[in-house]
């Protein structure tokens, strides 16, 4: 059995449905299959089915060619390989070129409705590939994180339309990273009980890397052989590429040591550090994305009860952290190509809704009577941009908006940016020195 899921939905009656097409082999009825990148762990179909419309229908049993409908498959998620093999190779994966950049959080307005509200947000990422909802157990904390304002509407609209719960939601907010822009290190992180020490240089990673990482040319999924021959076409050295040791989005941790004592058995612990470093940079506790990091030298406690989870996460947490900063630590903001078609006598007020929010306008095509004005602005400065356009052009306006990637806002806004950020965020208003993290 070979089945690329590229849809879930949820019945009310039957729970979730993952719909796609069955390229081998027959589904039946109490069939056990497997979800690629789960581990191994079977998942038990229960009902098997075909739409007909809007309809789904349900059969004992489906054969290669058609488009299935299942319930049972609680592991999968759009893009998932449904295979009666454990170790089938995946289909590749689908690439969403649209990224998260805004974010509202949500709660329940009777307090009753918040265990529904969580199953609900849970349904939501599963249903919209390119929506990210994040669920914080500890502070009861639920951010949704869609492609803009109009997403983002749309997605609450339906949890209190569909779903039947109430919500409260805050006003939108931008999603920003954070990047290192010049080269640093070696840089010392120390555990708690000064017995460990480790010694990390970082870089901001190649384009051309990142690029081949978005497009899923990179993958710690791949064999050795194929990551390495990848890596070096990507313009690695052959000693990085045969050390390659974690993939984050698109940040890479290469381990240079030689024969340390003990570091295998520690490894997971420093990539911990590492991830949650990546997590929240210094500069806003934003995402840190583009980073190259190699481990190039390592001390450990001979016992292993002074190189713990406590001793190690906090070392290479704080080195990575103090490294970001000294490797020149920028602001990105993300960025929406906007395309606008109006009448030839309204040209000036699309021109002037973009230029006047920071924007840059690229391309203007006149077809007829009509004029499509394109270029991009920042995300940060399109709030409440559809009812200014619409006033400007007397709602004689036709327009669209597209992802355009992350760039680094300009020196003069930034530290008015990262202020507003932390104290949205209730951070101290001071920007940590490397020195704070490495005392």
């Amino acid at each position: 059995i070979a089945m690329m899921v590229t849809d879930i939905s949820f019945d009310p009656h039957a729970g979730e449905v993952a719909t796609g097409r069955l390229f081998s082999g027959t589904l039946r009825r109490g069939g056990e299959v497997y979800i690629s990148g789960t581990a191994g762990k079977s998942n038990r179909l229960q009902q098997v089915g075909i739409f007909m419309g809007p309809e789904r229908i349900e059969v004992e049993n489906l054969c290669a060619g058609n488009i299935a409908a299942v319930t049972g498959l609680r592991d999968a998620i759009v893009g998932s390989t449904v295979t009666s093999l454990m170790d089938m190779t995946p289909f590749e994966s689908l690439q969403h070129y649209s990224e998260p950049v805004m974010t509202v959080a949500v709660e329940a307005k009777n307090m009753k409705d918040l265990p529904k509200l969580v199953t609900v947000l849970r349904q939501v990422g599963k249903e919209d590939p390119t929506v990210r909802v994040t669920i914080n157990e500890e502070t009861g904390e639920h951010l949704i994180s869609g492609m803009g304002e109009l997403h983002l509407e749309i997605i609450t609209g339906r949890i209190k339309r569909d779903k039947g719960v109430e919500i409260i939601t805050s006003p939108p907010i931008v999603v920003y990273r954070e990047t290192p822009t010049q080269k640093a290190g070696p840089v010392e992180g120390k555990s708690p009980n000064r017995h460990n020490r480790f010694y990390i240089e970082l870089e901001p990673m190649p384009e051309e890397l990142v690029q081949m990482i978005k497009d899923g040319e990179i993958t710690m999924n791949m064999s050795e052989l194929e990551r390495r021959e990848a890596l070096l076409k990507g313009g690695l050295e052959k000693d990085e590429a045969k050390n390659l040791k974690a993939i984050e989005a698109t940040n890479m941790f290469f381990d240079m040591t030689k024969g340390i004592q003990y570091l295998n058995e520690t490894m997971e612990l420093v990539l911990e550090g590492w991830r949650e470093a990546l997590a929240g940079g210094p500069l806003a506790e934003e995402q840190v994305q583009n980073l190259k990091i190699r481990l190039v030298d390592v001390k450990l406690h001979e016992d292993a009860i002074h190189r713990g989870p406590a001793q190690v996460i906090p070392a290479v947490r704080s080195a990575v952290k103090a490294g970001i900063l000294l490797a020149g630590d920028s602001l990105l903001e993300p960025m929406q190509k906007i395309q606008i078609t109006v009448p030839m006598d309204q040209m000036g007020a699309a021109t002037g809704q973009i230029q006047g929010r920071r924007g840059q306008v690229f391309d203007m095509q006149s077809m007829g009577d009509s004029i499509t004005v394109s270029g991009k602005a920042p995300v940060a400065e399109l709030f409440g941009f559809a009812g200014d356009l619409r006033s400007a052009t007397e709602g004689r306006a036709m327009w669209s908006t597209e992802f355009a990637g992350f760039e680094v806002v300009p020196q003069g806004l930034l530290p008015e940016v990262v202020k507003a950020i932390r104290k949205r965020k209730g951070l101290k208003e001071q920007i940590p020195r490397p020195d704070d993290y490495l005392a």
